[in-house]
């Protein structure tokens, strides 16, 4: 194929927003700075388009995000403009620091700096000159799989914005390594008051990266802040230091020591939920102790968390925990019994509790704990006829991921009728490529063979 038709292609996958066959094609020698019929990179059209694994690929492949054009902007400019975090970070690309120089570096910062004090509807008024009401629409802004959402804003069908400046100002200026206040992104995160908000999630991670003891006392300073806002980042900051970092024993322990004082005090259900969820993401010593203080909270959300500090590597802690856990399969809640099985699903002691919590469980209607019980019965010990009989009776099941993970569970019981559940899972897609429980047939067929080998 020459260079004109793989060009050629390439913008047609562009224009399809097909990622895949962009890294494909710049694999076979399209030119990753190919220009549309407006002269214009294709990768501008990818910014343009928000789609930001588009502008990844393009930009990986070697596409120039600091190209000249003919408006004396760039594309990565225009990223900033566009104010879609995500589409911004894709156009950056790696090491901006030694790319751009120093008065580039301070264009860019001034030009995220305006639209975000002024805000996306003012400063998009002022460019075009709407009058009346702006459109306001939540949109997602994530390239794969994320919750982060922002406004994307405009006037009277005319060209549109997002407006993510405050998280694609936050990245910037770390990715500049600029060690912005800690008070300064904490007020551009809460000002949002909603967690899921990109600007929210652009402060609380970059915070998170910034792993010195400074920081962090400056971040948790704001557990007793007046405003709920405040304490709610305090406690997702800490969650996802918890899921994302690897400190010292020493760090770990004083860390752990803060979150179960304040899980103690905290009279918040949702705040509190909050707080175990971080708490447990470590095996921090006087877990039981917090588990077993709020074991019959009236929050479910709370009792939900609570499993997870009566055990340890899926065993009960001690006698006392084991009695909650058993208590806690009981819940009225769907979740708080999951969660239960869930947490302990290694202990001996309560396999028997496991499995009859675990079957009603199977039938519930409401579709995530449903796929949760039935994953849990999958891996579980439970090796008797009742419960591989259980698991094939839902191979008749409308949902095919419930097919899957039943035939799963009859493969890892050697079940007889493992290859015929597999055949009624029916076929799966590209997705499934490398799934465990998808990979579970040949293994099962491999052990098989080997047995009658023998």
């Amino acid at each position: 194929m020459g260079g004109a038709e793989l060009d050629s292609r390439l913008r047609s996958a562009v224009r399809a927003g097909d990622a895949d066959a962009v890294r494909d094609l710049l694999d076979q020698g399209a030119d990753p700075d190919v220009v549309d019929a407006d002269g214009l990179p294709v990768l501008c059209e990818a910014v343009a388009a928000y789609d930001a694994r588009v502008a990844e690929a393009l930009v990986e492949g070697g596409a120039d995000p600091d190209r000249m054009l003919p408006d004396g902007t760039t594309p990565l400019w225009r990223a900033v403009d566009g104010g879609s975090p995500t589409t911004f970070t894709a156009v950056l690309g790696r090491e901006p620091r030694l790319r751009l120089s120093k008065p580039a570096r301070e264009r860019l910062l001034a030009l995220a700096r305006t639209w975000y004090e002024t805000g996306a509807v003012e400063e998009l008024r002022r460019r075009t000159g709407a009058h009346g009401p702006a459109t306001t629409v939540r949109t997602l802004d994530g390239a794969y799989d994320w919750v982060d959402w922002v406004e994307q804003v405009s006037f009277d069908n005319g060209p549109s914005v997002r407006a993510g400046h405050g998280a694609i100002l936050t990245s910037m200026e770390w990715a500049f390594r600029i060690l912005t206040p800690v008070e300064e992104l904490m007020a551009r995160a809460v000002g949002r008051h909603d967690a899921d908000h990109v600007d929210w999630q652009t402060a609380c991670f970059t915070l998170v990266q910034r792993r010195s003891a400074e920081t962090w006392s400056a971040v948790v300073a704001h557990r007793h802040n007046p405003d709920p806002a405040h304490r709610r980042f305090v406690a997702d900051f800490l969650w996802k230091r918890g899921l994302l970092c690897d400190t010292s024993p020493e760090f770990e322990q004083k860390e752990s020591e803060f979150l179960a004082a304040w899980a103690a005090e905290e009279t918040d259900g949702g705040m509190l939920a909050k707080l175990l969820d971080a708490y447990t993401h470590r095996d921090h010593t006087g877990q039981e102790a917090i588990g077993l203080l709020h074991a019959c909270h009236p929050d479910p959300r709370v009792r939900r968390e609570v499993p997870y500090a009566l055990t340890a590597d899926g065993v009960a802690r001690t006698h006392e925990a084991r009695a909650a856990l058993r208590s806690l399969m009981h819940d009225p809640d769907a979740q708080v019994r999951l969660q239960a099985c869930t947490a302990s699903k290694r202990d001996d002691d309560l396999l028997p509790e496991i499995t009859r919590a675990l079957l009603p469980l199977i039938e519930e209607p409401d579709a995530a704990p449903r796929h949760e019980a039935v994953a849990v019965l999958a891996e579980s010990w439970d090796r008797t006829p009742a419960t591989a009989d259980a698991l094939a009776g839902l191979l008749d099941a409308d949902d095919q991921l419930l097919r899957l993970e039943a035939a799963y569970g009859l493969a890892l019981r050697d079940d007889p009728r493992t290859a015929e559940a597999y055949e009624r899972v029916g076929p799966l897609g590209d997705r499934f490529r490398g799934d465990h429980r998808a990979d579970a047939l040949w293994r099962w067929e491999l052990r098989k063979k080997d047995s009658a080998a023998e």
